[in-house]
């Protein structure tokens, strides 16, 4: 699939009743390449770019005072952004590392709120990610409540497989919130 397909195709899948302007809306991106360990967003900043991963592997994590917890990763293509700063202007909590080589595809804040007052779809997309954005987190947050360590692990291998391939498994057990040797146990056990 060409790149400049993937975004269509994520509206399609996503968004089907949202396709006024797609083709202008995806044709306004730009393409940009990162080198694996780049920082592509990082905390305190204010993230002016609406980002589309094309291809490649980025960790979203949180930091302070030497800590990191990992809170996503994005294998597939999809947008990447933390929305809330995005569409607010104000500095994110959130770091977006590059695990690997990756293409994006961006779009300025301002070409973005061109799109919103242009097209009717523009709020509903905005409103339908938020929705898709907390649906997914407090589906993850329940799950790591209410999940033994065993389980967490099993659901994980069974929705989101790719990780385990792609990713250091340093980095799958921080985002399970327990110790890389606690993983490796549970993967010697299950």
């Amino acid at each position: 699939m060409q790149t400049e397909d993937k975004i269509q195709q994520f509206f399609k899948e996503k968004f089907p009743f949202n396709q006024e302007g797609l083709q202008e809306f995806s044709d306004s991106f730009v393409s940009k390449s990162y080198h694996k360990g780049k920082m592509i967003i990082q905390a305190n900043s204010v993230v002016h770019n609406l980002i589309f991963l094309d291809e490649g592997v980025i960790r979203e994590y949180f930091a302070k005072d030497d800590r990191e917890m990992n809170t996503n990763f994005y294998t597939r293509p999809q947008f990447v952004n933390d929305f809330f700063t995005f569409t607010n202007a104000i500095p994110t909590k959130r770091n977006l590392e590059c695990l690997s080589d990756v293409k994006t595809r961006e779009m300025s804040m301002s070409k973005f709120n061109e799109f919103m007052m242009k097209y009717s779809c523009g709020k509903s997309f905005v409103d339908d990610i938020f929705n898709e954005l907390i649906e997914i987190k407090e589906e993850e947050e329940f799950k790591h409540f209410s999940l033994t360590p065993d389980e967490l692990y099993l659901d994980l291998m069974k929705n989101k497989p790719e990780w385990f391939q792609e990713i250091p498994l340093y980095h799958i057990a921080s985002y399970l919130r327990m110790t890389p040797e606690t993983l490796s146990r549970i993967r010697k056990r299950v």
